[in-house]
């Protein structure tokens, strides 16, 4: 299913990847000749996405309070078939919300409030990313977002390293039964994966975690996204694979 919902880009600039450093760097080339360093708003191994001499696209920003102008947004892949994939970490979760907005994953249900970041957890110090609330649902869904871009062929993995904090929001979501539906939200952030599943090879625990938080209720959405320089847009739910 890939519906008519798109979430737009500004416009961006093609260059090619020299280097990235200190997680939060990258040297790219423009096509102009030009270097320019450009913020990395991305704090993981980015495992199959960071390619030196590959295409990247960035957008650039004319804030003058802003230490770099330009943000790394996309990059090439070529696992299958030549493909964007989504660096921009910060991204998924504005998608999401528009999303939500539109009332656009069914599988969802009615809900009338949305409210993000709010605090949940045995102390409290956690924040799920999404609560969502009324109309036919007598308890609130609860939604945590996860970015994923690690593929092996068109099979989408997450985590793509040891993740705690993520094996602490897998026991958080599990424990939110019965008083609240949980949801875990996969944003596989390519468009050349058909399918998802946990990221055993990189981190065993966070996929035990996540087959005991699906046997205790807890809803799995891998959603799937075409991305293009032009935009996002919304192609349904990836089958989830936990053999």
């Amino acid at each position: 299913m890939v519906t008519d919902w798109f979430y737009p880009f500004p416009p961006l600039i093609e260059g090619t990847l020299l280097k990235r450093y200190k997680r939060f760097l990258a040297d790219i080339e423009l096509a102009t000749g030009e270097v320019i360093v450009a913020h990395c708003p991305n704090t993981g191994p980015m495992t199959g996405v960071c390619h030196p001499g590959g295409r990247v696209l960035v957008s650039h920003s004319t804030d003058p309070k802003r230490k770099l102008a330009y943000t790394w947004e996309l990059a090439e892949v070529r696992d299958t078939v030549p493909t964007w994939a989504g660096v921009n970490t910060a991204l998924p979760n504005r998608v999401v919300k528009s999303l939500l907005e539109a009332r656009q994953i069914p599988e969802l249900g009615e809900y009338s409030t949305i409210r993000p970041e709010v605090r949940y957890g045995g102390d409290g110090k956690s924040r799920i990313d999404f609560v969502i609330a009324g109309e036919t649902s007598a308890v609130p869904t609860y939604i945590e977002v996860k970015n994923t871009t690690w593929a092996r062929g068109n099979l989408a993995l997450f985590p793509d390293t040891v993740t705690t904090r993520g094996q602490k929001h897998l026991k958080e979501l599990a424990a939110l039964g019965p008083a609240a539906r949980a949801v875990m939200l996969y944003f596989i952030n390519r468009g050349d994966c058909t399918a998802f599943a946990p990221g055993d090879e990189a981190d065993p625990t966070y996929g035990r975690l996540l087959r005991e938080a699906v046997a205790q209720g807890v809803q799995v959405l891998p959603c799937r996204f075409e991305v293009t320089p032009e935009g996002m847009r919304y192609a349904g739910l990836a089958p989830l694979v936990l053999d």
